[in-house]
């Protein structure tokens, strides 16, 4: 095992503790993943975040093919098809915190912006969000319906189920995913009521000002 994979399986195991101290993780849901060059760390079906043994985590080929470690999570083959969707990065995290699945179950949503950009730093470290319709845990299907998501996009909100967020560095993947669950709760304290979000100049300004 390299010294790489070695820091990888670590920082897997520190991110899930971490997720799941601040609330954002129970049970045995969610799971994480690292892309190496010849495969890919993921969290081991049925294991809680907040409890890792860097050794156990899975290691798959990009076929998912099971290479060692645990059995790899049943969505697997999703963390793939973000991988194969978004070349550049290289972590993925995928969460069942409570706003964001809130959000997730409400009905009337448009799809291209289920969360509109209501603070800076939603538009910052999140950007776009597109909707997925509902697909049963671990169904094969939801990997050809996130591969299908637009590239630009690196946050995925997956309805009634919770978001799949995808980034060039493993803390740039949890810092949005944090990001976009805080914002979930902003979004819900605000009940339905009209919302100021930012304009289309003011997102262009923020992109200008501080390039992804």
């Amino acid at each position: 095992m390299s010294p790489a994979e070695i820091r990888a399986r670590e920082a897997i195991a520190d991110a899930g503790r971490m997720l799941a101290d601040r609330g954002l993780a129970h049970g045995t849901a969610g799971n994480i993943s690292i892309r190496l060059d010849d495969g890919l760390l993921v969290t081991p079906t049925n294991s809680a975040l907040g409890s890792l043994d860097p050794s156990r985590i899975a290691k798959i080929d990009f076929e998912g093919v099971h290479l060692g470690g645990d059995p790899p999570s049943k969505e697997g083959f999703m963390h793939i098809a973000s991988y194969a969707r978004r070349v550049q990065d290289a972590a993925v995290v995928h969460l069942h915190c409570a706003h964001s699945v809130a959000v997730s179950c409400l009905d009337g949503l448009d799809p291209q912006a289920p969360i509109p950009p209501i603070t800076a730093y939603y538009a910052m470290k999140v950007g776009g969000l597109t909707l997925l319709p509902y697909f049963r845990p671990g169904d094969p299907a939801l990997a050809d319906a996130v591969a299908a998501v637009d590239p630009a996009r690196h946050a995925i909100l997956l309805a009634n189920h919770g978001p799949i967020v995808s980034g060039k560095s493993l803390d740039a993947a949890v810092g949005a995913i944090e990001e976009l669950e805080e914002t979930a709760r902003i979004f819900l304290l605000l009940g339905g009521r009209a919302v100021r979000a930012l304009t289309p100049d003011q997102l262009a300004d923020l992109a200008a000002a501080f390039p992804s």
